[in-house]
């Protein structure tokens, strides 16, 4: 026999079940900041920009052909950057406890589609020791290149600046209880469908119409405890019972 659910079963389910799914929200929207306020480290990010660009003399012209070139060298230099052989030195210039490898994880470079400036992003857990890096990387990069590439055509467009206040790009406390929130929910739901799937036990008489596709004859109804009577007068049942050949006036 092909089941069907309505829409009213549906939102039956989920009231039966609403305490279990408020239950499990909250317990998710609690974890989430929990670990968002006071276990997460918070983690700052610094940008810093430098232009690709070729120098020219009076006699050359600045042609669109030199513009592609630039834009192709940019897919280069993103690698060179973050290359041991740039990283290395910031390391040891900056004087950092860290490794070439594990600094190239904190830095990403970035560029538009046919432009010629490449953004260098650095993520730390320090706001200040995150615009060292950027910057310290831009300079060290732009001294480098003349001795890797034959060319100098890198110049610092902007510098990372720290600001008075700095706040974490990560994590995102309201984000993750919002994401942990509709995750409870969908859990919550989830879970209370599951229930209500392995419950088998038959609650109602139209349980046993939809299951074993049998009419009801009849229902036995909760019959509730009837109060005891109070001032209700007893038999005597002391009285004597009369003997052989005794009658009850006598």
């Amino acid at each position: 026999m092909e089941e069907t659910i309505s829409l009213r079963e549906l939102f039956a389910v989920l009231r039966k079940r609403l305490w279990l799914i408020v239950l499990i929200t909250i317990i998710a929207a609690t974890v989430s900041a929990v670990i968002s306020f006071f276990v997460l480290t918070p983690v700052y990010e610094s940008k810093t920009q430098i232009l690709v660009n070729q120098a020219k003399n009076d006699q050359q012209l600045y042609s669109n052909q030199t513009v592609q070139t630039n834009v192709q060298l940019i897919n280069t230099y993103n690698d060179i950057i973050t290359s041991p052989a740039i990283l290395d030195k910031v390391v040891k210039e900056l004087k950092l406890d860290k490794s070439a490898a594990d600094l190239s994880g904190q830095i990403q470079v970035t560029s538009a589609q046919n432009s010629q400036v490449a953004q260098i992003v650095v993520q730390d857990t320090s706001a200040k020791r995150a615009a060292d890096i950027a910057n310290t990387t831009a300079s060290v990069f732009q001294k480098q290149v003349p001795k890797l590439m034959n060319v100098d055509n890198v110049k610092v467009l902007s510098k990372a600046a720290l600001g008075e206040s700095p706040s974490p790009v990560k994590p995102q406390p309201l984000m993750n209880v919002a994401i942990a929130i509709v995750v409870g929910l969908m859990v919550g739901v989830g879970l209370s469908f599951l229930l209500e799937y392995l419950d088998n036990t038959l609650k109602t008489e139209q349980d046993i119409e939809n299951i074993l596709e049998l009419p009801v004859m009849g229902v036995i109804t909760t019959i509730k405890d009837v109060p005891k009577a109070t001032n209700v007068q007893r038999p005597d049942l002391t009285a004597r019972v009369p003997q052989r050949g005794e009658t009850f006036g006598s």
